[in-house]
């Protein structure tokens, strides 16, 4: 073998490998940042939630994101807007 086939079949290999790795290193950078603005958020939006007056029972999720809106009375729930599709089409 020749040391050009050899270089040749290294940049092959090893090329892609070190492109991607310098990628992700670079989308990495930020990362300690960004994680402290969202905690510092996180924590605003706990402060503010626990000066709040509680208005009925807790309908947040466990993992601390926006709770159910309360249904009103005597109305019927609806989870989505439904969109009817004109002409209902069968699979043949």
């Amino acid at each position: 073998m020749s040391t050009t086939t050899d270089l040749v079949t290294a940049a092959a290999l090893f090329g892609p490998g070190a492109v991607l790795g310098v990628a992700h290193l670079v989308s990495r950078r930020g990362d300690k940042t960004d994680s402290a603005a969202v905690r510092t958020v996180l924590a605003e939006s706990a402060a503010a939630r626990a000066t709040r007056p509680a208005a009925g029972p807790d309908t947040a999720p466990p993992d601390g994101g926006e709770g159910a809106p309360a249904p009103a009375a005597g109305q019927p729930v609806r989870l989505a807007t439904v969109v009817p599709f004109p002409g209902a089409r069968r699979a043949a």
